[in-house]
């Protein structure tokens, strides 16, 4: 993820005003122009803008933030029209889709593709403008003291901090899709934190859409078990899923034994094997070597733990390749913490206490006890689904161990009180579809494009004569 969008200059180029912004990347207020950064991996042919919206949209004529949006022409010989991409997160920019750019444009061929940046992240107005620019101690990511200085800023001025809710992230939303919508049809794609201020748009400032699809439902906004502050239940019941009787009591045992915890110590971040394994759960090939490095680490070798650790590594290398990618993180703790949990109570011994007996753990509920962030209260709209929705498609893993599908069978339930709801399950699929199980994603979007029969269930894991 990135920066703010401060103009550091302005150029008279072609009439119109250029803005050079403090990520270094020339863009056109209001207009798109090709982007300065295009040569790097995947964005080649990408045009850039900025737009200004309300930092509060019942104060229109207040103060104003700068949104980025990214746009991919169609390369067909025909533009049917835009599809709208909309990163989760809520930390994370549109550079989480750069890198699946020819999977979805094999499941969007004749579309323009458009990709913006929500408030707080990527090129988009930050949080903490100073500590997140480009040319700060850590770039984009906070470093050292900035964590310190950034916190201060929040606090400093709670009015602007605590306007960076899912409910203003939803009117820019609307706002961008009004402004910058071509001929043909818009179709929304929506992506975990996606999902929820997709859903929340569709409340608030809802504009004319054909379709929305909606990839790893978030649960319902009051389902009290599935918020954030019980993540590892969730990631610990896929993981446990993957095992069977006689490794869960192989792995219950190694854990159990002080003199193994040595094998592990310095080979996973901050020794903690249950987090380690939990983020293998996000990526198929090697969520699957899991029982193996169990096996192994039973038996002292460290290898298979190794090689998987150097295979995560390089994933992430190749997720985060961009300049914007790096997770907003001062927006993940506010958001989260104002609306995503449930227990605003919740105690570092809480915490313990729920981890453990588990298996596999998240990050999560610890970040969630005392946010260092001048939190927000939820709205009216928390709580509530849209009394319509245009035709939508759900496309869900049964093994997403981010928004549980249990979850998300509940909630396209709700939908379909308010509209057309079709619902796709992607057999043993991950998080993301169009990374985890992108032939299953092209398949039955495409469907659901064409208006055919959208298959009901579609197997991620290759056949063995394949």
């Amino acid at each position: 993820m990135s920066k703010i969008v401060y103009s550091a200059g302005v150029w008279l180029v072609l009439g119109g005003l250029i803005a050079v912004t403090s990520h270094g990347v020339a863009v056109a207020e209001d207009r798109f122009i090709p982007c300065a950064d295009a040569a790097l991996p995947g964005l080649a042919g990408s045009f850039c803008a900025t737009s200004s919206v309300p930092l509060r949209p019942d104060e229109p004529d207040a103060d104003a933030i700068e949104l980025f949006i990214r746009k991919f022409p169609s390369t067909g010989p025909t533009t049917i029209g835009q599809v709208w991409l909309i990163a989760g997160g809520p930390g994370e920019s549109g550079a989480s889709f750069y890198p699946f750019l020819d999977t979805f444009r094999a499941a969007y061929p004749h579309r323009d593709i458009m990709i913006p940046d929500h408030r707080g992240t990527g090129y988009s107005t930050r949080l903490c403008p100073a500590e997140e620019a480009a040319e700060s101690l850590g770039g984009h990511a906070l470093a050292g003291a900035e964590w310190g200085s950034c916190i201060s800023g929040m606090y400093a001025d709670p009015g602007r901090t605590q306007a960076f809710t899912v409910t203003n992230a939803s009117h820019d939303l609307s706002a961008l899709i009004t402004r910058y919508r071509g001929e043909g049809a818009v179709q929304i794609y929506g992506v975990s934190y996606g999902t929820q201020l997709v859903l929340r748009m569709l409340q608030t400032a809802p504009v004319a859409l054909d379709d929305v699809i909606l990839d790893g439902l978030v649960p319902l906004e009051l389902s009290s078990e599935l918020d954030l502050s019980h993540r590892t239940a969730v990631v610990d019941k896929v993981g446990r899923s993957l095992l069977s009787p006689d490794q869960v009591q192989a792995y219950e045992s190694l854990l159990a034994d002080p003199d193994r915890k040595a094998l592990w110590a310095d080979s996973v971040p901050r020794g903690d094997l249950r987090q380690f394994l939990a983020v293998l759960l996000n990526f198929p090939d090697l969520r699957d070597q899991i029982p193996a490095v169990i096996s192994a680490l039973s038996e002292g070798d460290t290898s298979p733990l190794l090689a998987v650790r150097a295979a995560l590594t390089s994933e992430f290398e190749q997720l985060g390749r961009y300049p914007q990618s790096s997770p907003a993180l001062p927006l993940v703790v506010l958001m989260n913490a104002s609306e995503n949990n449930g227990r605003r109570n919740l105690t570092a011994e809480d915490v313990e206490a729920e981890a453990r007996s588990a298996l596999f753990t998240s990050p999560l509920p610890g970040l969630l006890v005392g946010p260092s962030a001048p939190l927000y209260e939820r709205d009216a709209h928390f709580g509530r689904s849209p009394t319509a929705v245009p035709r939508t498609l759900v496309i869900h893993g049964t093994l997403d161990p981010n928004t549980p599908y249990d979850g998300a069978v509940a909630h396209a339930a709700k939908l379909a009180e308010a509209g057309e709801v079709t619902f796709a399950s992607v057999m043993s699929g991950a998080h993301m579809l169009p990374f985890a199980a992108p032939e299953c994603f092209v398949r039955i979007v495409s469907a659901f494009n064409a208006g055919t029969d959208v298959p009901g269930a579609c197997d991620s894991r290759p056949r063995k004569d394949d």
